[in-house]
């Protein structure tokens, strides 16, 4: 009796955790960036602006953290994140972030490469560049995963 009580109590601690992610529980996630680059921390604002608890960590070495993160060539920025296993790289709008983690696709992550004008932090006036939010995998392939004006 007492292990079908135990049971039921998990299951429903479970559900209750579940359901209580599900309606909004904020999403963590880490940012390494340069200490001198002021867009990286206007796209912090951004995820945090739309739900997201963010760490942030200065590094003077971004090189190395974005080829431990198997950031491939030609998909580079000037800051990179990691969320719930996945890296982010670049400009990418939370948006997209919050899309990766709903359908939980086979792959390394996102970026938006370069700095495209527009882009969350790189809010310039009534300027936007169109851009791509680009998914890649550790097999180096990729794919337009969204792309915005």
């Amino acid at each position: 009796m007492k292990k079908h009580t135990l049971a039921l109590g998990l299951i429903a601690a479970m559900g209750f955790s579940t359901t209580a992610l599900a309606g909004g529980a904020a999403q963590s996630i880490h940012v390494y960036k340069s200490p001198t680059c002021g867009c990286c921390g206007d796209w912090i604002d951004h995820l945090e602006e739309n739900g997201f608890e963010v760490t942030a960590t200065n590094s003077n070495d971004m090189g190395k953290i974005k080829a431990e993160a198997g950031l491939i060539p030609g998909l580079g920025s000037c800051h990179t994140a990691f969320v719930d296993g996945y890296v982010i790289e670049g400009h990418v709008p939370a948006d997209d972030i919050k899309r990766l983690l709903a359908e939980a696709p086979k792959a390394t992550g996102l970026s938006v490469p370069g700095m495209p004008a527009g882009s969350p932090g790189m809010e310039m006036g009534d300027r936007k560049d169109h851009y791509k939010v680009i998914l890649f995998n550790e097999q180096g392939q990729t794919r337009i995963f969204n792309q915005h004006n």
